[in-house]
């Protein structure tokens, strides 16, 4: 995040962090009111494939709309694709950290945010989408 922001710039760090945002919320509301089949069930139990549908089209739209702005001037498309890219990366790393926590045997991984599931579950789509968008703007 802190080479993000120094070589690209505070409004593509800024980008990232609305794309995966919003992305997750996308998540969370498409799998708790359309939610059915279940994506992962002995990861991450809540988690279904509508709700990463959601994501994988709130991401993108967001990431098209602000990439004139977020990506120094790159056309909606190419901010589309990059955003999906990145929520995906983003998905990974929520289910990396929820492996992490039932291996652990936990429920949270800490007491510091009470009822959601502590201070990783607010950063672990990060900890995957920001080295993914560190390689991607480096060789793509």
């Amino acid at each position: 995040l802190v080479w993000i922001r120094a070589y690209c710039g505070p409004a593509s760090l800024v980008w990232l962090i609305a794309v995966i945002a919003i992305s997750d919320t996308a998540q969370y509301y498409a799998g708790t009111f359309f939610g059915r089949r279940k994506l992962a069930p002995i990861v991450s139990p809540k988690k279904t494939v509508e709700g990463l549908l959601g994501g994988l089209v709130a991401g993108p739209i967001v990431g098209g709309l602000l990439s004139s702005w977020g990506l120094e001037g790159a056309p909606a498309w190419e901010g589309a694709i990059f955003a999906f890219i990145l929520v995906l990366f983003g998905v990974a790393g929520d289910l990396f950290e929820s492996l992490l926590k039932r291996s652990a045997g936990v429920k949270d991984s800490s007491a510091l945010i009470p009822g959601h599931g502590g201070v990783l579950d607010r950063v672990d789509a990060y900890l995957f989408a920001a080295p993914a968008f560190y390689l991607l703007s480096r060789f793509a």
